[in-house]
Parts: structure tokens; sequence; C-alpha cells
């Protein structure tokens, strides 16, 4: 049986994830909560508004109000990598040799590992980034499009256009696709071999959350009373297929997903607070946690997929052991 070790914390969880073997959980008031033998906490802003897990540095990066950009380390040093002043710091993306992404109004920048930093400015704000899983290239997903660079080579940037706010972005894990959510309630896609479309729609809410199973055959994305999984198999992705639909149900929406690092199966979390575990292959069902106070936001698996750290807008926070 599936056991919750509950943190009940105070605010909304505005990412829950494993930096190593330890969970951790970053609040929207700025203060960074995490389970090493005890619980610890610091705070690395006023006011936090994005925060991700860097793997490859084993380390939680997050922005905030405070214009800063910031690394914290599994033993709770924090490191300020950037600093902008009274603008806030809106989005992170963690990329290759140690680059990190972050943006803040019209503008993106790339920190380089050597600490260095390069700006690359927009017509309209920047909603979301993203690196490629192949080589040092990132995307910006902004008003009508994405904006496609390369930020360590000097030359244009592509640019995808689809009209409409483009509000979140992902590669693929072969690097062959990217997608992004929609101020609308859609998806949209371009094949990077020739600038194709994919329009994946019919949600009834916005899309706010997206997780590509192991071996990236499948996206999977909230948005609805069930977990909405896209089929990537073909060279073409998800045009002319219907989705898998996992863990419906009537009376609550699904607010985070979250593919197990190597099997097909995907935890779900709902507004209610509840999270099950769904199989790909059979649509089998876990309850890994009941209802709680308040919607899941953010989901995270640790390396083994034995553990995931959740956390809810109400500060309901916790680490499901699906091992016990």
């Amino acid at each position: 049986m599936p056991t919750v070790a509950p943190l009940d914390l105070e605010g909304h969880c505005v990412t829950a994830a494993f930096i190593g073997d330890v969970p951790f959980f970053a609040l929207a008031d700025g203060v960074v909560h995490w389970l090493d033998h005890s619980q610890k906490t610091a705070k690395p802003h006023d006011g936090l508004l994005t925060a991700i897990a860097d793997p490859a540095k084993s380390r939680l990066l997050t922005g905030g109000e405070d214009g800063k950009l910031a690394a914290i380390g599994v033993d709770g040093t924090i490191e300020t990598l950037a600093e902008l002043g009274r603008k806030w710091v809106t989005s992170i993306a963690a990329g290759p040799q140690g680059a990190v992404a972050f943006a803040s109004g019209r503008n993106a920048y790339v920190r380089f590992a050597d600490g260095k930093v390069k700006e690359f400015q927009h017509p309209r704000s920047v909603e979301g980034l993203a690196f490629s899983p192949k080589g040092m290239r990132f995307g910006v997903a902004r008003y009508n499009g994405v904006t496609l660079h390369f930020p360590a080579a000097e030359g244009k940037p592509v640019e995808l256009e689809w009209a409409g706010a483009h509000t979140a972005i992902t590669f693929s894990p072969d690097a062959n696709f990217v997608v992004t959510a929609m101020q609308e309630n859609a998806l949209h896609g371009w094949k990077l071999a020739d600038g194709k479309h994919m329009r994946m729609s019919g949600y009834p809410a916005k899309v706010k959350s997206l997780s590509w199973s192991a071996k990236g055959r499948w996206l999977a994305s909230s948005g609805a009373p069930a977990a909405i999984l896209w089929p990537f198999q073909s060279k073409d992705g998800p045009m002319g297929k219907a989705p898998l639909e996992l863990g419906t149900r009537g009376n609550a929406m699904v607010t985070v997903v979250a593919c197990h690092p190597a099997e097909d199966v995907v935890a779900i979390g709902y507004q209610d607070g509840m999270v099950l575990a769904v199989r790909f292959a059979d649509a089998r069902e876990v309850l890994l946690r009941r209802p709680g106070k308040g919607a899941i936001s953010s989901m995270m698996w640790d390396a083994e997929g034995r553990r995931i750290a959740f956390g809810s807008e109400a500060g309901d926070c916790g680490v499901i052991d699906i091992s016990a």
C-alpha cells in the first residue's frame, strides 16, 4: 500500500521537487522547505514566482519578485546567480553544461556556467522557457508562437508562428517536436524538421501541466476531468490519432500530471487534492492520496520512481512512497 508522509505548510506550494533524494517544497511567500532527516527552511526571495529542479547540478533554481535568480543546493546553500533589480523573474529553464535560462517581461536571458549572461529581447512578454534535450538551444513561448534561440552562437533565431497567446513550452525528449500550452483551452505543436503544425484541442480548461512519458512516446496534460495523453510514437506526432484519457473523474479536474521516470505510468493530481497513479496499458488505477485541502499544484517523482513529492495550493504537501 502506498504511504503518505504529510507536510502541512502555510500558503501556495509553487513547486514540489526532488533534489537528489531530498524532497523540496518552494512556496509563494519565498520560503523553501526540505526534508533531510528533519524539516529545514531557507528564504531565497521576498515572494517566489517560479522554481524548478536542476537534476544535472543537484540544485533547485528559483525566481522571485525581488528580481533574483537563485540556486539552492541539497545542503541548503543559497547562491544568487543573477539580479535584475526591480523586475520579476517569471520563468526558468535548466539547460546543458550548467546553463540556465530565465525570463522577465519581454526579455529572456541565458546564464552560462562561467557566469556570463546573454540577453534576448522579444516584442511581447516571455511566458515560458524550455531547453532542447539536444544541443545548446532554447525555446521561448510568447504571443503568436515560439522563438528558438542558439545562445552560444551568433545568428538569427527561428520563429514558429501560430496566432494566440502561448503560455508554456516543452520539447519532446527526442528533440523532434516542440509543444506549447495556449491561453485558449488547447495545445499547439510543431514538427521541427518541416515546421508542420499539430493542433491538440477540446480541453474544457486551460492546460497548466505537461509531462513526457519515459521514452517520449506520450505527452500527458492537465486541463480536463482526466489526464489527456497524446501519442508521439510516429514521425508526425499525434495528428489524426485519439489521445488516451486516464483517471477520468466526473467531479474534479486534473491540475497536475507527472509521468513515471521509467514505466508507462502517470501520477495524476486533481482539483480536490486527490492523487492517482494510472497505468497506460490497461488504465488500472491506484489511489495514492485521498482528497485534501487544496488543488494539487505540483508533483515530481524521484529518480528511482518510488516516491512522489507533491504540493497543493493550500500548503498541503508531502511525500508519497509507492514501494511501502
